[in-house]
This record gives C-alpha cells, sequence and structure tokens, in this order.
C-alpha cells in the first residue's frame, strides 16, 4: 500500500508533484529509491523536451564564501517572469551558486558535472525541469577572488535583473572591518549596477568598441574642412568625455558627479590611512 507519508517523504526529497510521486511509487511497489531513479530519469526525458524553449527570463544571484574574498555572481534562465519570481526557483539559483562557489570549476561544462546532492548539477538542474515545468538555462557564471586584504562585495538589482560583484583590496587587515570601508565597497556596487561601466580603467576598454567611437566622431567632424592631424587631436580630445563615461575610475561618482570613482577611492583611502583599489569587478545584466 502506498501511504501519504510516503508520498510526502518522496515529494519532499524530489520535489515533484504529488500525483507523479505517487504514481513513481505504485511503479515501484513501494521502493523509494527505484522511485526517486524513475522520476530523475522522467525528468531528464522531458527536459530535453523543453530545451528547445526559450528561457529569457530568470535571475542573477551572488555568493560569497565566509572570509568575504571570493564570490561568484550567476545567471539562470527560466521561461516566464512568473517563475522568475517564485521562492521556489531564486533558492534553487542559489543552490547552483552555492556549488559553484565551493569549487574551483572556470566554466559553465566543468560546473556541469560537479556534484550535488549525490548526482550532478547538470542532473539537479534537469530534475528541477520537471519540478518547475519550464526550460531551465544555467547561462553562466564569474569568480573574483581576493589575494590580500580587503573585500569581494556583491549587490543584486531589481530583483535580480542585474548583479555586481567587486574585489576592493587594502593594505591593512583593520581596514576591511572599518565601517567607511564597507559603506565604500557598498556605494561602490551600487555605482556600477547604475553607471553600467566598460571597465575599470582605459586599457580595459575593448580596442573594436574605442575604434567604433573614433568612427562615429570622424563621421560627427565630416565637412569640417580641418587639417588631417588636427582632426584626430579633435577626436582624441572627444574620446576623453568616451571615456570618462565608460570607465569606472574615471565616471562621476553616482552619489556625487563632481568626484571621480578615482578621486573617492584617494579619499577614502587618506581618511583610513590606508591605500584601498578596485582590483575588478563584474557586472551581470539579465540577457545581455
Amino acid at each position: 500500500m502506498i501511504t501519504a507519508s510516503l508520498v510526502k517523504e518522496l515529494r519532499e526529497k524530489t520535489g515533484v508533484a504529488m500525483m507523479e510521486c505517487k504514481n513513481a511509487l505504485k511503479e515501484t511497489e513501494g521502493d523509494i529509491d527505484a522511485a526517486i531513479k524513475i522520476l530523475r530519469e522522467r525528468g531528464n526525458a522531458k527536459a530535453e523536451k523543453k530545451a528547445s524553449r526559450d528561457a529569457n527570463e530568470g535571475v542573477i544571484v551572488a555568493a560569497l564564501d565566509e572570509s568575504g574574498k571570493s564570490g561568484v555572481l550567476v545567471e539562470v534562465n527560466c521561461e516566464t517572469d512568473f517563475v522568475a519570481k517564485n521562492e521556489n526557483f531564486q533558492a534553487f539559483v542559489a543552490e547552483v551558486a552555492n556549488t559553484v562557489l565551493a569549487s574551483d570549476v572556470a566554466d559553465v561544462d566543468a560546473a556541469m558535472a560537479l556534484p550535488k546532492d549525490d548526482v550532478t548539477l547538470e542532473q539537479f538542474i534537469k530534475s528541477k525541469v520537471l519540478e518547475m515545468g519550464e526550460n531551465l538555462k544555467f547561462r553562466r557564471f564569474e569568480r573574483l577572488t581576493l589575494d590580500g586584504e580587503g573585500a569581494v562585495a556583491s549587490y543584486i538589482h531589481l530583483g535580480g535583473k542585474v548583479g555586481v560583484l567587486i574585489e576592493v583590496s587594502a593594505g591593512k587587515a583593520e581596514t576591511a572591518s572599518a565601517e567607511a570601508f564597507k559603506d565604500l565597497v557598498k556605494d561602490l556596487t551600487l555605482h556600477i549596477a547604475a553607471t553600467s561601466p566598460a571597465g575599470l580603467k582605459r586599457e580595459d576598454i575593448p580596442a573594436e568598441l574605442v575604434e567604433s567611437e573614433k568612427d562615429i566622431f570622424r563621421k560627427q567632424m565630416e565637412g569640417a574642412g580641418k587639417p588631417a592631424d588636427i582632426l584626430e587631436k579633435i577626436i582624441e580630445g572627444k574620446l576623453g568625455k568616451f571615456y570618462s563615461e565608460r570607465c569606472l575610475l574615471e565616471q562621476g561618482f553616482v552619489k556625487d558627479p563632481d568626484t571621480t570613482v578615482k578621486a573617492l577611492l584617494e579619499s577614502k583611502s587618506k581618511e583610513l590611512d590606508d591605500t584601498i583599489s578596485v582590483n575588478n569587478f563584474l557586472r551581470f545584466g539579465l540577457g545581455e
């Protein structure tokens, strides 16, 4: 006899609907381990069928280790905004992020082979497809790890539509525990979420993006009758404004646009009697 408590136990272990759990237990004559295997196999089959469906919604989450010096930013997609806002889905994405954080893998393919609840992460995700009824896609992740003093911190904006991870270094251990330092790091994550910088400094801006801007400036100057050397100087001048908008260190700080992020870091360094610098940052926009 398949009891309600047995069905409930299987549901709690798999997250699959009651009726599917009951049917699996009937097929296996109450063998819960065999039933779990059946449900996972069916989940894989259903996942394959749903894999062709567009997964354009989802959430971005961050996971940080206890030391506060390492973290990952993860994007997992689903089909509808309704599921993206579901607490079960969000908890599932957090599990994916924590699994990746606890490893040293560098790409999604390697992450999919990680162990998770006696199966691989890939199988774990496919089992969630059966539960959620939608195509789910582990789209991407990136990791930041700080070597030395400072902090790795995160900020998630718009319910998971935008995520930021930042690595800020300091010279002294006590600086990382200072409230002024913590406030600075938080403000920097908010700034990055709002301004979407293309790089930390000029050297980090993709060359093709710079050349594209130069072409635009050249077209704007067509017919001006300027000598070529003067024209190039004007274009270089225009690039200065471009860099001030796209390089994090040159951007005007969102809370005080007259102060650049670089100047803010210098000011806080003096205040805390230390050297504070941004080593790296990540910004994910959903679907970007």
